[in-house]
């Protein structure tokens, strides 16, 4: 047994270097866009930040999708930058929610085929009426048809 082994049953080497590398995210934000400049002024402020790939505007949803190795609350701020009220797209698409009208859901406000994202729209899986709900449906080759 050397020196340098008796040394290292005393010290450990444990790296301490983190990864920097963000994690591939999808950022939505709710943007109220007017005209071109507007729908411009926002897609360059997207790019703007580090890590972006790519970045969608529809105008017609107010909506701006931002993929890449972002941060979502930095997407946020850069689209705030440019004055535009901007904030976290607050809608699910109405095929996932259980419970579409449920006060707080429905939002006519909404784009088509989406609802507000609020817990109450949600319910367990594991409750009995979901089985129901399949029962007579036309997708459901298995279901009973009474007509």
């Amino acid at each position: 047994m050397g020196y340098l082994d008796h040394i290292s049953e005393y010290c450990d080497v444990t790296s301490t270097r983190k990864s920097k590398r963000k994690p591939f995210e999808t950022v939505e934000i709710k943007v109220k866009m007017d005209c071109d400049g507007c729908e411009r002024r926002v897609k360059n402020a997207c790019n703007s930040v580090s890590g972006v790939k790519s970045v969608e505007v529809n105008r017609k949803q107010s909506r701006v999708t931002v993929k890449g190795y972002v941060e979502p609350k930095k997407v946020l701020k850069s689209v705030q930058s440019t004055g535009k009220k901007a904030e976290m797209w607050p809608y699910v698409p109405y095929n996932l929610v259980s419970y579409p009208y449920a006060p707080q859901a429905y939002d006519k406000k909404a784009p088509s085929g989406y609802v507000k994202n609020v817990p109450q729209a949600f319910h367990d899986p594991n409750t009995p009426t979901e089985g129901y709900t399949t029962l007579f449906s036309d997708e459901n080759p298995n279901a009973c048809s009474v007509m």
